[in-house]
Formats: C-alpha cells, sequence, structure tokens
C-alpha cells in the first residue's frame, strides 16, 4: 500500500461537513472536501478548516457526487497518492471504521474495501428496502463476488484502476457512482473485501440531510443495471477467473 486519504464529496451538507472532516482527521490523514456546487453555508464551514491537513476543492456547478470525487481522485494520484477513502459528508459513516480499512488496504493492496452497512433503529424503512433491489442485481452482474451493498457510499478505492474504469464510461457520475464503480472494478479483475459498518442517520435538528430523490434516482440506477446485466456478459471469462481463485 503506498499512502491514503479521505475524499469526503458534499453538496448542501450543512453542519455535518465540517463535524465529518474532524472526525475523519482523527484516523487518517489528509482530509479533502469536494464542494459540489453547493448553496449553503457548508462550503464557508469547511475553508474554515483548511490547512493542517485539510484541503476543500470548489466546483463551481453541482456535477453529481462520481464527477466531484473523480475530480479529487486525479488530483490524489498527482499529489502521489495511491488510495483513497470515500465517506458520505453527512455523518452517516463511523469514522470510526478507518483504521480498519486502512489496516486491510495495507495487506491487500489491490483490493477494494468495500463498507457494508449495518443499520440501526434510525434507519429509514425506505432506505433499508429499497436498496435490495439494487443489490440483488449487483449481486447478478458479478456472480456475488462484488461490493455486498450496492449503494454504501464508504470504500476504500485503489486509485489508478479507478480513474481509468471511470474515464472509460460515461456512467458512474451522479448517484450511480458506487454501483458502476464497484461493478466494473470487479470486471476489471480487482477483488473485494466486504466490511461491516454502523450507519447513522442524524435527525434533521443536528444537521441530518438526504439528496437522494425516491423516482428520480431509481429510475437512473434501473438503467444503469439493464446496461450491466448486458454487458455483463462480455465479462464471464473474468467472473470465471475469480470465481476459481
Amino acid at each position: 500500500m503506498g499512502s491514503c486519504l479521505v475524499i469526503l464529496p458534499s453538496y448542501n451538507s450543512g453542519d455535518q461537513l465540517p463535524r465529518t472532516m474532524q472526525a475523519a482527521r482523527r484516523f487518517c490523514d489528509p482530509v479533502w472536501a469536494v464542494i459540489d456546487g453547493s448553496t449553503d453555508a457548508s462550503a464557508d464551514a469547511a475553508v474554515k478548516l483548511a490547512g493542517d491537513g485539510y484541503r476543500v476543492i470548489s466546483l463551481g456547478k453541482n456535477s453529481g457526487k462520481g464527477a466531484a470525487v473523480l475530480v479529487a481522485f486525479r488530483e490524489a494520484v498527482a499529489a502521489g497518492f495511491s488510495h483513497a477513502i470515500v465517506m458520505d459528508a453527512d455523518g452517516q459513516h463511523a469514522a470510526e471504521a478507518i483504521p480498519q480499512f486502512l489496516e486491510l488496504c495495507a495487506e491487500n493492496p489491490g483490493h477494494l474495501i468495500a463498507g457494508v452497512p449495518v443499520f440501526g433503529p434510525d434507519a429509514p424503512a425506505e432506505r433499508v428496502k429499497g436498496r435490495l433491489v439494487g443489490n440483488f442485481f449487483a449481486g447478478l452482474e458479478t456472480w456475488g463476488l462484488g461490493a455486498a451493498d450496492s449503494l454504501f457510499g464508504f470504500r476504500l478505492y485503489p486509485l489508478k484502476p479507478s480513474i481509468r474504469i471511470l474515464e472509460s464510461t460515461k456512467s458512474g457520475r451522479r448517484f450511480d457512482f458506487d454501483t458502476v464503480l464497484a461493478v466494473r472494478l470487479l470486471w476489471a479483475g480487482v477483488p473485494v473485501i466486504n466490511v461491516p459498518v454502523p450507519v447513522r442517520y442524524p435527525p434533521q435538528a443536528d444537521g441530518g440531510v438526504t439528496h437522494f430523490r425516491y423516482v428520480r434516482d431509481n429510475l437512473l440506477l434501473t438503467r444503469v443495471h439493464v446496461r450491466l446485466c448486458l454487458q455483463m456478459l462480455l465479462h464471464i471469462p473474468r467472473l470465471l477467473a475469480l470465481r476459481r481463485q
């Protein structure tokens, strides 16, 4: 393993953004926040932390999670990093899991380390049940060898193969980022290690936010899975080789 950083793509994450930045830096240095065209005050709060292990990348307009992460991936490689942990900026992911991810990466630098959500009683039922369909199809597309949860945004990525894959396709730029990149990394021969990670849903009073749009984003994921299921046929030899390992 080379060097690793934390990347937090953020769109209107409110007070949770600086809290998440500080929580992540307790376990990994540096932490980069990518402000994806935010219109709230979260960018100002993040900029106040800039320096001393923090960096803020500001994008002029909202381009989507995958597009924001790709910008950071490219800059991270240019800065000499080999891996990146991507976390949601809204306080849902337990930063305490970062050391386990780093340890696994040190032992398995060529792998994708994929978080698997452990939901608590505060998890909205539609978020828990809604991902079952996507996980079913992602399992078909990877023959059960890939990320156990296709939508969970807490992962440690090897940077160079991730950039190659994202640059080879026009998809994976918005809410479909986590699904597309995990499936295509496996097709490219990058094995996956799944790690259970607790998930917290902060209440609105504590700055909890969600930008998931049920109809829009589910339609996007439906189109993505149709394409991936068809393209999977081209990757059967690779899947057979991975299954034999």
